[in-house]
């Protein structure tokens, strides 16, 4: 009997693939030969828009690129612009940075938990994560007035500094929040058909992590302990008593459980900075037209999804003469190519769901 493979195109529309992504999947069978993925479909210019706009304007364009942890996007940008200025951000303005960052890092893990709970089947969940998300939306709202693109940070600092109630409500929430991770522990990590569907599924070693520039959740579910807020701390992440979860089958499974794991830490983050945020000014003086000197700068922190990096160049005039962007969504989805072969097309879905891609920061 002569057998052939086929051709089969999973996505660019498609709810699995978490946006506007195409993969295509040479089958034999259901068993994958090869898999190509194809991004761009997104593609919106943001870098070279950016050349057109002042230092001040790009900041909402980072907010469209990882819209579920807009916050963390804002926070790469100015710090790069402030380094190139030499700008000292307040100690306030930093704690309130890092507590809004980790809300949007949660918030973010919610979304990848419970998508991909719904991809594998189990969709229950993915309604928990979204109304428990809607919680942190309250409170970065309260300091932002949006709810999804916040474009909250300044150059030098923040927007606007806490209103009251924002305390007594983020503490109401911190103190929900681990109930809310033992319900999807129950829903969704102990369930098995869900561990069926994830364990010793789409195995990354941690050679292959590191040897691909892997980052985030994704390289730390190989058991690599790389997390730049404890390796190269910025802004005052010093200061705080944290751990880095870490897997050890560097598998589907173990990518998952990583963001649960990461929710209960970043409670411990928010907490110790709401305890030690000190009275003062949440923006430094900087000009009204920034105008940084000629140079070039980068910075990067660690996102929700892994290390997300911006490098700005200056002539000398009002708006940046370059501005790139690492993507951490986009560096992860390098090695998934590879990572499918041999798997099942199910199999698929587990994998790409469990590296959190979000398409907007892919094309940029």
């Amino acid at each position: 009997m002569k057998t052939q493979t086929y051709t089969l195109n999973l996505g660019p529309q498609h709810p699995s693939t978490h946006g506007v992504f195409r993969i295509i999947l040479e089958l034999d069978g259901e068993t994958v030969v090869k898999a190509t993925a194809v991004p761009g479909y997104l593609h919106r210019g943001v870098e070279k828009l950016a050349e057109a706009r002042t230092y001040t304007q790009v900041i909402p364009y980072t907010d469209r690129m990882d819209y579920v942890a807009s916050m963390l996007m804002n926070w790469g940008y100015v710090q790069a612009v402030e380094k190139l200025m030499g700008i000292e951000v307040p100690e306030r303005a930093e704690y309130i940075r890092v507590i809004v960052g980790e809300l949007s890092r949660i918030a973010s893990h919610m979304i990848a938990v419970g998508a991909m709970g719904a991809d594998i089947g189990a969709l229950t969940a993915f309604t928990y994560t979204f109304r428990d998300r809607e919680y942190i939306l309250d409170l970065l709202e309260m300091v932002s007035g949006s709810r999804l693109t916040f474009s909250y940070f300044r150059i030098g600092g923040v927007a606007a500094d806490f209103p009251e109630e924002f305390y007594s409500a983020a503490k109401k929430f911190l103190d929900e929040l681990p109930g809310m991770c033992d319900e999807y522990d129950g829903l969704i990590t102990g369930n098995e058909i869900f561990q069926t569907r994830t364990k010793h599924v789409g195995i990354i070693t941690p050679e292959t992590g590191i040897n691909y520039s892997l980052s985030g959740p994704t390289l730390r579910g190989s058991g690599v302990n790389y997390d730049l807020r404890k390796v190269r701390p910025y802004s005052v992440y010093d200061r705080f008593d944290f751990d880095i979860p870490l897997g050890k089958d560097g598998d589907c499974f173990d990518r998952f459980w990583i963001r649960i794991e990461e929710m209960r830490q970043s409670k411990r983050i928010i907490e110790q900075a709401l305890e030690q945020i000190p009275e003062g000014l949440i923006r430094a003086k900087v000009p009204k037209v920034i105008k940084p000197p000629v140079g070039d700068a980068y910075a990067e922190i660690e996102s929700s999804k892994g290390i997300y990096g911006a490098y700005v160049v200056s002539d000398g005039s009002p708006k940046p003469y370059r501005v790139h962007f690492r993507r951490p969504s986009f560096i992860n989805l390098g090695y998934l190519e590879k990572l499918c072969e041999g798997w099942l097309l199910a199999d698929v879905i587990a994998i790409f769901a469990s590296i959190d891609v979000v398409v907007g920061e892919v094309d940029c």
